[in-house]
């Protein structure tokens, strides 16, 4: 990040990446709420940025109207990097704005006056998050008419064989075949070559080629000046299919193909990533997937984790959902089969407080907690996330059940905070959305128990000596193997299972 100007430096403020967490290193810009030459004002939302825990917005601490964004949407900034750029007195006249901070962003060429050589330089606007800038970069070597000498030296044997051979399979699976005489070339006039290979295509297209698998390498570009276009990108994509990557050339004559295998054959073996990539697709793992997999993969190889399954009857437990959805007490408010297994669990927590705790590593301490901060996982579309309820041991079944609504539709709307998510001490999954019987679930980072809730069935049950069909589920329980013994995790386990096949008990364990 370059300084501001001494002159400007009380005009032109720059808003940084603050660390919107507890120890957060930095934050995926999702999306700019204003561009430049838009007012803003001292605690209006600017853009929205996801963590490694949650999305959250982000306000501008002044006054003023934007100058620059520094960086475009998709982009993971560190914590403490200038984003955002304001002219806080705009209407002091033209004044030098701060250069925005060096990005990977392509940079604006300057442009050709078609006699080859490039016109004066000038200040032109660029894709919005990269700023404006006049470019000092020169263009690329331009690729020779017909009978002019060639101005590089041509690729070395090892290589141009090797490009062949990539460029023969490709021809293959698009249903034609070229010899190097037939490549298509790039246009001669106005056209660029292909900078050691490199292939020529804008920002937006490299991206959804990187999106769909698409290796840029293989493509026969059909835009103008030898750019690889969007389409170009999606007939490679869809070329296994039948469809080809861009328009055949002529037919080859049977022998130009077979020499054109030969030479194929006699060229070094192509990786199998380039005749599989265009059929793959590779995601970056960030954000709340990313920190995730970090605390699964932590959780899993710290905790020695045991499991417990229990199958049993919740018919009456059904009938009560049934009564409270048609209460008044409850109107309003959401009432389904979690509700009433979070309130089991709680109330099997209260009879065996002990599975309420958490392992302190460094002084080699059991810390036993007095209240419980029930967390639920909740999928979003940025991957799962288990924010909770806290004191929900305090709370009444109606302060449960609009606890519980809130979180989950906080939590699916993207907007949790990092808090929501901190402090939990025991954890329930609703795997039975899904049509899940149960599972293994791994314990959240911290906590002791976590316990899936499976799919209610109708399945044959023996109930008062008759097989009968009934409502029937599994729970499957996980804990820490350090805090709770077999014999602890069992009766809570049971606990649960009893709640919920005589509800009653809500009233009579209470």
């Amino acid at each position: 990040m370059t300084s501001t100007p001494t002159g400007n430096a009380q005009r032109f403020r720059e808003f940084k990446m603050p660390d919107v967490g507890e120890g957060l290193t930095e934050a995926e810009i999702l999306s700019w709420l204003v561009k430049p030459g838009d007012t803003v004002t001292d605690g209006q939302v600017v853009c929205e940025v996801e963590t490694a825990k949650a999305a959250v917005e982000l306000p501008i601490p002044f006054n003023g109207t934007v100058s620059d964004l520094h960086f475009g949407e998709g982009t993971t900034v560190d914590v403490g990097t200038a984003i955002i750029t304001v002219d806080t007195d705009p209407g002091a006249g033209p004044a030098d704005a701060p250069q925005a901070p060096a990005t990977d962003a392509p940079v604006a060429e300057p442009a050709d006056d078609g006699a080859g050589e490039a016109a004066p330089a000038k200040r032109e606007p660029v894709l919005v998050g990269y700023g404006v800038a006049a470019s000092s970069t020169k263009r690329r070597p331009r690729k020779q008419s017909a009978g002019a000498p060639a101005a590089a030296a041509p690729a070395e044997p090892a290589e141009a064989s090797a490009r062949a051979a990539q460029q023969a399979v490709q021809g293959e699976l698009n249903g034609t075949v070229h010899t190097p005489a037939e490549q298509p070339s790039v246009p001669a006039q106005g056209g660029e070559q292909r900078d050691g290979g490199r292939p020529l295509a804008k920002p937006p297209v490299r991206k959804l080629a990187k999106d769909l698998g698409v290796d840029l390498a293989l493509i026969v570009p059909t835009g103008p000046d030898g750019v690889v276009t969007r389409d170009d990108v999606h007939a490679a994509a869809s070329a296994p299919a039948g469809r080809p990557a861009a328009q055949p050339a002529p037919a080859a004559q049977p022998a130009e193909q077979g020499s054109s295998r030969a030479a194929a054959s006699q060229a070094p073996a192509v990786e199998p990533q380039s005749l599989t990539s265009i059929r793959e697709r590779r995601v970056p793992v960030k954000g709340v997937r990313k920190a995730t997999a970090a605390a699964m993969v932590g959780s899993a190889f710290t905790a020695p984790h045991v499991t417990e399954f229990v199958t049993i009857d919740v018919t009456r437990t059904m009938k009560l959902v049934k009564r409270l959805k048609e209460d008044p007490e409850m109107a309003g408010l959401r009432v389904n089969p979690l509700l009433l297994v979070a309130k089991a669990l709680l109330v099997a927590i209260r009879r065996n407080p002990d599975v309420n705790a958490s392992w302190d590593e460094a002084n080699q301490e059991i810390v036993y907690k007095d209240y419980v901060n029930l967390g639920i996982a909740a999928a979003t579309p940025r991957g799962l996330i288990v924010p909770n309820i806290k004191d929900a041991h305090a709370k009444t079944l109606p302060e449960l059940s609009t606890a519980l609504s809130d979180l989950v539709s906080t939590a699916r709307e993207g907007k949790t905070s990092p808090a929501d998510m901190q402090g939990g001490t025991v954890t329930i999954t609703n795997v039975g959305v899904f049509g899940v019987d149960t599972g293994t679930p791994i314990l959240n980072p911290g906590e002791s128990a976590i316990l899936a809730f499976g799919a209610i069935k109708d399945q044959p049950w023996v109930h008062k000596g008759e097989v009968k069909p009934r409502k029937v589920t599994t729970l499957a329980l996980s804990f820490d193997h350090r805090l709770v013994d077999g014999e602890l995790g069992s009766r809570v386990l049971a606990d649960v299972a009893a709640v919920l096949e005589h509800p009653k008990r809500l009233i009579t364990w209470t």
